[in-house]
């Protein structure tokens, strides 16, 4: 992927795109990107943009709010929704707001893709569930399944099948988003189905997420990889500090909270090794993706109960109230 979270905004003017400043006449709408966990949502979403925007880890629930990137192809523009994964029995408050953003999502678009991971080769509860909402909201939706690498055409075709007499879908889409095969077929669908009428975005921008929050959804990813299964929703991170220096470097502190003094000592590990380890894969994603010399500081603190503090789920774009 060519382009690099420089190009994307880092105001909060992104979120309107009505100053007029790169928008143009041709077609342009929102998809939203929905599906269970793991489905490979961030992962499409990412390979359709160009460019980094959603973090993407083995764990489930990876992606807290709903993530807008800006894909291009020929006078489309798309502006591709990545929702957090949906499940029916959320029982966090954060996950319960997750799945709510997920079906705002959904109904707030010009076009459903329901992303499936293939490699399951049956259609489970859960997903017969969202179908039937899906059916319920009305919107246009297409069927990607993904991991197609992952199994056997012939059971490929039986499960494209099995989707297909649910009745819901125009048209079914077989692809591998880690690997590209088949996303370029779906990006032409997209930007022809695309309403017509003025861009919303510039020609030049990825996404509506302001720099300090992509910054800190990279320290995250790290943690997430790094701390495996002892800490998936106990910690989030915030850019507190971000500095320009005159040789173009860029100092970048960081803040991960986490909610129990026990879950710090995970996050610093034995003499501090997990933490450096994070914060060196970190700053080299940094450094690649702005292209220039990041200085990154990472701060541990414990801020008990984090989950319920309304403050969290705005920066996030989530109903805390839910």
């Amino acid at each position: 992927m060519e382009k690099k979270l420089s190009d994307a905004m880092t105001g909060p003017e992104a979120c309107s795109g009505d100053d007029g400043k790169g928008t143009r006449a041709g077609q342009c709408g929102v998809v939203a990107l929905i599906g269970a966990p793991n489905a490979g949502k961030s992962t499409l979403l990412n390979r359709l943009v160009g460019a980094k925007l959603s973090i993407v880890t083995h764990k489930v629930q990876t992606t807290r709010a709903r993530v807008r990137g800006v894909a291009l192809e020929g006078d489309s523009q798309i502006i591709l929704v990545d929702t957090p994964g949906i499940f029916s029995t959320p029982k966090r408050r954060l996950e319960r707001s997750m799945v709510q953003a997920a079906w705002a999502g959904a109904e707030d678009c010009d076009l459903v893709v329901l992303l499936y991971d293939a490699a399951r080769k049956s259609i489970d509860d859960e997903t017969l569930k969202i179908i039937e909402r899906l059916k319920d909201i009305g919107r246009p939706c297409v069927l990607l399944l993904n991991k197609i690498d992952r199994i056997r055409r012939d059971k490929l075709l039986e499960l494209a099948a099995r989707f297909d007499a649910e009745g819901l879908f125009e048209q079914i889409f077989m692809v591998s988003a880690e690997t590209g095969d088949g996303v370029d077929h779906l990006k032409s669908f997209l930007a022809e189905r695309m309403p017509e009428g003025p861009w919303l975005y510039p020609e030049d921008q990825l996404s509506d997420l302001p720099m300090r929050l992509l910054a800190a959804e990279v320290t995250r990813e790290k943690l997430f990889l790094r701390l495996h299964e002892e800490l998936p929703y106990a910690l989030t991170v915030e850019t507190e500090n971000w500095e320009d220096f005159r040789d173009g470097s860029l100092r970048i502190e960081q803040t991960i909270y986490v909610e129990r003094p026990q879950q710090r000592k995970i996050v610093l590990g034995r003499q501090g090794e997990a933490i450096r380890k994070v914060r060196e894969l970190a700053q080299q994603e940094l450094e690649a993706e702005l292209e220039r010399k990041v200085h990154l500081f990472l701060f541990v603190k414990v801020r008990e109960r984090w989950t319920d503090d309304p403050e969290r789920y705005l920066q996030w774009g989530l109903d805390f109230n839910v």
